[in-house]
């Protein structure tokens, strides 16, 4: 329902961006039969033409009323800006479906896209506006939960544990809006990274309901897991009246703070393109002398969907805002900056304040220090070092951590995985990994940098990519190079033989300074040096027989997907086909799944029902509960599983 619409210009305008406690506030203003018509009205405002003028976007409900949102920036900051000429308004089901169809200015971009705003540099125009911070009651000592926080945590997770049990299907805009309410009080008690989870799952729920092409069910389970895993973690400080800095990790911060950190010497690494429902830009990753990484971004807010693609392409040669360095982005992943009185953000992005001065250098080569010591690390290290990354608050996880540098050698393009689709394939200091695009959006470059490097088996090459978290190791590339040499340099070079077949490799011009950035990029066939078709040499030989079985682990995951689509109701119906499940998981030695999943639909059919024989509604707490100690157990397992599949002593992964 967020897509653009057309207006009777033929214009693609796309609905403005609204606060999310603009949305609580407007459906709260309904009443109890209006509320019941919201979902249907809602899809049928989205199907209206939009026409904007300035920052007023117009939508015609009937012949006689029009709707106004009025969206300074693009992001409807009060309820005062959505106005109707209906006869029922401000308390008609116009207003309140207009901010159900529009995307929310708090929408989900990862903290390692997000740009901060510092105390030292002004706030990006892509950031969206704070909300206005309310008295507090009483002030909680550090480390401990006032009277505010802890009423806070008890409704978000009430709300959340209804909208779990719903499922999809059933977490309509009302429910949406009582999600956003709770955020917006969690936020205002300080609690920022209980509301920013709830404003992520309703973002992915609004994707899951409207069938966006980038909505993963993955991403929605993660949400709601982490969203009533702080609830319950907070509730729990809160019942114990502890304190401490755990507490105030559970709270989170409003904004990232900049600290100062001196004179830098950097070398560009290489840039990838940020894509999101309503961000796209560009992300630029550098290493310090140290080896320390950092990050430089250039992201805005898109006005259109299929612009999107092409802004994200285009802002890599838009200049670094890093004081007066006159470089792109693209420029800096092969060049380096000088930067006297540099600020730096706990997750390693830079600040572009007024006191910062940047001048261009000479960049490294990724074979040269310090970029080198980023592959001089055993992969089997970087992996347990990314999965624990992945674990911690974006706000405190080490710039990097889930990045992997590696050297592999192609294998080429062969059947692989469970439904045996066709896979990159790759030598890794003899373990198997499958190399995936980054990102499948059609308009970057990955897939068909991607298609062309499935040519040149034998290929070897130094990359970066981010961890794909999965039973056998895969890999989501960002960016390759030329491998180490391995012949010294005073060895003079043997005449080739006539039956000497030369392996294949990159023969990139000059200016890309042996390294390409696969989302920004294009390779072109010119760029690989590749034997004749008949002469190329054979494709390296897999481990013979099938791949060995993974862990029964979907056996559980299914369930807990299942429950986060269709809600309760959907789960208790499929107690009696589950019973196979648990004993193929027991068999498999995965006794503590069995017993959760068991647990699991016992508490999905386990309501209380009137003389009558119908269920009597409750707050479904323990049912939540149930489904929150299967997630993480999911969530631990698939860890551990990743963690081995990259081990060289995983059975099936020896070349």
């Amino acid at each position: 329902m967020t897509e653009a619409v057309q207006d009777v210009t033929g214009t693609r305008v796309q609905w403005p961006a609204v606060r999310p406690e603009v949305v609580a506030e407007v459906v709260a203003g309904l009443s109890a039969r209006l509320q019941k018509r919201l979902d249907g009205a809602a899809a049928k405002l989205a199907e209206r033409p939009v026409e904007r003028t300035g920052e007023d976007w117009r939508i015609a409900v009937d012949e006689e009323a029009e709707l106004v949102l009025h969206a300074p920036g693009g992001v409807v900051a009060t309820s005062g800006d959505v106005r109707c000429g209906c006869l029922l308004a401000p308390a008609c089901v116009h207003r309140a479906a207009a901010v159900t169809v529009c995307p929310l200015a708090d929408g989900e971009l990862p903290a390692a896209q997000a740009e901060p705003a510092s105390a030292d540099s002004e706030p990006p125009t892509s950031a969206p506006a704070p909300l206005a911070e309310g008295p507090q009651d009483d002030a909680p000592a550090a480390g401990t939960l006032g009277a505010a926080e802890r009423a806070a945590v008890d409704q978000l997770h009430r709300v959340a544990s209804a909208a779990l049990a719903a499922g999809v299907g059933g977490t309509g805009a009302v429910l949406q809006a009582e999600l956003l309410r709770a955020a917006h009080r969690a936020r205002l008690a300080g609690l920022h990274r209980s509301a920013a989870a709830a404003v992520a799952v309703v973002t992915r729920v609004r994707a899951a309901r409207s069938g966006e092409p980038d909505h993963r069910l993955a991403d929605l389970v993660a949400g709601l897991r982490e969203l009533l895993g702080l609830s319950t973690a907070l509730s729990a400080a809160a019942a114990a009246d502890t304190a401490g800095p755990g507490v105030a990790a559970l709270r989170g911060t409003a904004r990232q703070v900049y600290a100062p950190a001196g004179g830098l010497r950097l070398y560009g690494l290489f840039s990838e393109p940020v894509l999101t429902a309503t961000h796209a830009g560009v992300l630029t990753w550098a290493v310090d002398a140290g080896g320390g990484l950092h990050t430089m971004a250039e992201i805005m807010p898109h006005t259109d969907a299929a612009a999107a693609a092409p802004q994200a392409v285009g802002a890599g040669n838009r200049a670094v805002r890093l004081g007066d360095a006159m470089l792109s982005h693209r420029e800096f992943t092969r060049a380096g900056l000088a930067v006297q009185g540099a600020t730096r953000s706990a997750a390693g992005r830079l600040g572009a304040g007024a006191s910062v001065r940047a001048v261009r250098a000479a960049g490294a080569a990724w074979t040269a220090e310090p970029a080198a010591r980023l592959w001089a690390e055993p992969p089997a290290a970087q992996v347990a070092r990314a999965l624990d990354a992945a674990a911690l608050p974006p706000e405190v996880r080490p710039p990097g951590g889930e990045l992997l540098f590696l050297d592999v050698t192609l294998l080429g393009a062969v059947p692989y995985g469970p439904g045996g689709e066709p896979s990159l394939l790759a030598d890794c200091g003899g373990v198997v990994v499958a190399l995936r695009a980054a990102h499948d959006h059609p308009g970057l470059a990955h897939r068909g940098n991607l298609a062309l490097l499935a040519t040149a088996p034998g290929l070897q090459l130094r990359v970066i990519g981010r961890l794909e978290r999965s039973a056998r190791p895969e890999l989501r590339l960002l960016a390759v190079g030329e491998p180490p040499s391995t012949r010294p340099a005073e060895a003079p070079t043997p005449e080739p033989r006539p039956q000497d077949v030369r392996p294949p490799s990159l023969a990139l011009p000059a200016d890309r300074a042996g390294r390409v950035n696969l989302g920004l990029e294009r390779l072109q066939t010119a760029d690989l040096t590749l034997p004749p078709r008949d002469a190329a040499p054979p494709l390296t030989a897999l481990p013979a027989g099938p791949l060995p079985p993974t862990a029964p682990v979907h056996l559980l995951s299914r369930r807990v997907e299942q429950t986060v689509t269709g809600g309760r109701a959907v789960l208790a119906l499929g107690t009696g086909a589950a019973r196979g499940d648990r004993a193929r998981l027991r068999s498999a030695g995965l006794a503590t799944g069995a017993s959760l999943l068991e647990g699991l639909l016992g508490a999905a059919v386990d309501q209380r029902r009137d003389v009558f024989g119908r269920v009597v509604a409750d707050d479904h707490e323990a049912f939540a509960a149930a489904w929150l100690a299967a997630a993480w157990y999911e969530e631990e397992l698939a860890s551990a599983l990743c963690a081995t599949a990259w081990s060289q002593e995983a059975p099936g992964n020896q070349l």
